[in-house]
C-alpha cells in the first residue's frame, strides 16, 4: 500500500517554509549553525485567518509594531510570544506591557524610565525582557540610539531590575544595500559580540536585525533573529491577501 500523501501547506505555512530555507541558505553560505536564526513573524498586514495558518504550521512568535493591533492579535493567538516593535508613547505604556512578551524598541533612556515605572506600579515581579534598538545611520532620522551611546543606554537599563537587556536590534536605513548595508549590520554585530564578551548582555541575548527586502543579508552578518512580515503575510492589490 502506498503511503498516504502530505496534505497540501497553506499559503502561509508554504511562505514560511519559504523563508526558512532562505535563512538556512543564508546560514549556509557564512558557515554558522543550521537553525541559529529565530523568524518574529511580523503580523502589520495579517489577518486573523493567516495568523491561525502560521500558528497551524507550528510557528509561535509574532511582532507588531502598534499596540492597537498587538492587542487585537493576541486575542488570536493568546499563546503566542509576541515582540512589540516600534517606539513607545508614554500614554501607551501600560497597555503595552499587559499584551507585550519582548519590547524590541528601547532607543533612548526616557523610555527604560517609562517602562520602569509601570511594571513596578502593575506589581511585575519578572522583569521584562527588552531590546536596545540602535539607530546606525542618525542623518535618517529613525528612532533609536546612536551607536556611540550605546554603553549608556545598556547601562541604564542593566541598572534597572524591572527590565532585563535581551538583545539590540536595529532597522536598516531606506536605500541602503550592497556594501554600505553590509557594513552597518557588520558595526552591530561587532558591538553586539562586544556587548557579551563584557557582560552587557546575557549568553542567550539575541541580536535582531533584518526584514522582509535584507534578512538574508541580516544573517549572513550576524543576525540571530530577523523581523518578516509581508513576504508571510503579503498585500494583495485589493488589500490584505
Amino acid at each position: 500500500m502506498s503511503p498516504t500523501p502530505s496534505p497540501p501547506l497553506s499559503p502561509t505555512a508554504q511562505r514560511l517554509a519559504d523563508i526558512q530555507r532562505h535563512i538556512e541558505a543564508a546560514l549556509a553560505r557564512s558557515g554558522r549553525a543550521a537553525g541559529s536564526v529565530v523568524l518574529v513573524a511580523v503580523a502589520k498586514t495579517a489577518t486573523a485567518a493567516t495568523l491561525q495558518e502560521a500558528w497551524a504550521a507550528g510557528h509561535r512568535r509574532f511582532g507588531h509594531n502598534r499596540v492597537e493591533r498587538l492587542e487585537e492579535h493576541r486575542q488570536v493567538l493568546p499563546e503566542a510570544t509576541w515582540h512589540l516593535l516600534g517606539p513607545l508613547q508614554g500614554k501607551k505604556v501600560r497597555r503595552a506591557i499587559s499584551v507585550a512578551d519582548v519590547f524590541e524598541a528601547v532607543g533612548e533612556p526616557k523610555v527604560v524610565q517609562r517602562l520602569a515605572r509601570r511594571l513596578e506600579e502593575e506589581g511585575h515581579t519578572e522583569p521584562l525582557p527588552v531590546y536596545a534598538q540602535v539607530n546606525l545611520a542618525p542623518e535618517d532620522g529613525r528612532y533609536g540610539c546612536p551607536l556611540p551611546e550605546l554603553e549608556t543606554l545598556l547601562a541604564r537599563i542593566a541598572e534597572t531590575p524591572q527590565l532585563r537587556a535581551a538583545g539590540l536590534m536595529t532597522i536598516a536605513p531606506l536605500d541602503v544595500e550592497g556594501e554600505e548595508l553590509r557594513s552597518l549590520f557588520r558595526a552591530l554585530r561587532e558591538r553586539f559580540e562586544h556587548a557579551l564578551q563584557t557582560n552587557k548582555l546575557g549568553a542567550d541575548a539575541q541580536l535582531s536585525m533584518g526584514m522582509s527586502g535584507d534578512y538574508e543579508t541580516a544573517v549572513e552578518e550576524g543576525a540571530t533573529l530577523v523581523r518578516v512580515g509581508r513576504a508571510i503575510f503579503p498585500l494583495a492589490a485589493n488589500g490584505i491577501v
